[in-house]
C-alpha cells in the first residue's frame, strides 16, 4: 500500500530515516479486541543488523481521509534469518486497527525506520519494574524476553475483558502482574501506592513505562523526582492520548516523556 508521507516524510527523510515496504503473509484475531499480523521485512532486518533490540518499533503510514497518518508499532518477534516479524493491534475505531481487520495475506505497508532504541541498564536491575497497557504489549513482552533471569513485577492497564486472555509472557517463577482496571488515574494511583516498596537503591532501580501519555508524564515525573531515580533509571514513552486514536506513534502523536 503507498502512501504519502507527506511534511513528515519529508523530515524523516532530511533525518535519515530508511524506508521499507512489509508485506502481510497472515493474521490471526489473539482476542476479539487483539489481532496480531504477521509481515515479511522488506529487508528491514538485515538493514538494522546488530541494531536491533528489544521494544524496537517502527513508523508504519496508513492512509486517512485528508492527509496520512503514521503510527508505530512494535516488531513483535523479529527472525533476521527468516527476514519475518509480526505487529499486534489493539483494536479501536481508528485507522490503524480498520486496517489491521482487513489485513490479508500480500498485502503490503509501507514503514520509516527512525527514532528507537534502548540503553540497556547498567548495573544491571535486580527486578524489572514494568508499566503498561495493550498498546505497549509487544514492548513488554520483548523486555521480559531479553531479560529472561531477571525477576519482574508488572502494573498492566486493562480496559476490555478479553484484556485477561492477553499474551503476557510471564515466568510465573519470576514474573508478578498486577492488573488495574482503566479508569481516569487509577494506574497512577496504584503505581505511586505499590512500587515505592520495591524500589531499593534508587541508582540501581530500573523502571520501564508505556501507556498513555498523560500517564506516562506524570508518573515519570514522581519516579525522578518524589523517589529519586537517575535518569537513565526511568525509561518512559507516552504510546497514546487520551480522547485520541489509540497506540498513536510513540515519539510521533506523542514525544518521549521527559526524556
Amino acid at each position: 500500500m503507498a502512501v504519502g508521507k507527506g511534511w513528515e516524510g519529508v523530515v524523516l527523510k532530511l533525518l535519515r530515516g530508511k524506508d521499507f515496504t512489509f508485506t502481510v503473509t497472515g493474521a490471526q484475531d489473539v482476542t476479539a479486541d487483539y489481532r496480531r499480523v504477521h509481515f515479511t521485512d522488506g529487508g528491514l532486518l538485515a538493514a538494522v543488523g546488530e541494531s536491533l533490540h528489544p521494544t524496537m518499533w517502527v513508523r508504519v503510514w496508513l492512509e486517512g481521509a485528508a492527509r496520512p497518518h503514521q503510527r508505530a508499532y512494535t516488531l513483535v518477534d523479529p527472525d533476521p534469518r527468516a527476514g519475518t516479524f509480526s505487529f499486534e493491534f489493539a483494536l479501536h475505531g481508528g485507522v490503524a486497527s480498520a486496517w489491521a481487520r482487513t489485513a490479508a495475506p500480500g498485502d503490503t505497508i509501507d514503514a520509516t525506520v527512525q527514532g528507537t532504541g534502548f540503553t540497556t541498564p547498567a548495573p544491571a536491575p535486580e527486578r524489572l519494574l514494568v508499566i503498561g497497557d495493550p498498546a505497549s504489549l509487544p514492548a513488554v513482552n520483548s523486555l521480559l524476553d531479553s531479560f529472561p533471569r531477571t525477576p519482574a513485577t508488572i502494573w498492566f492497564e486493562t480496559q476490555h475483558a478479553s484484556d485477561a486472555d492477553l499474551p503476557v509472557r510471564l515466568d510465573p517463577a519470576r514474573h508478578e502482574i498486577r492488573r488495574v482496571p482503566r479508569d481516569g488515574t487509577a494506574l497512577a494511583d496504584r503505581v505511586r501506592a505499590e512500587l515505592p516498596e520495591l524500589v531499593g537503591d534508587p541508582s540501581s532501580a530500573y523502571v520501564w513505562l508505556a501507556c498513555d501519555t498523560a500517564t506516562t508524564r506524570t508518573l515519570t515525573s514522581y519516579l525522578r523526582k518524589e523517589l529519586g531515580l537517575p535518569k537513565q533509571r526511568v525509561n518512559g514513552l507516552g504510546y497514546w492520548r487520551a480522547g485520541a486514536e489509540a497506540a498513536a506513534a510513540a515519539g510521533a502523536a506523542s514525544a518521549k516523556a521527559e526524556g
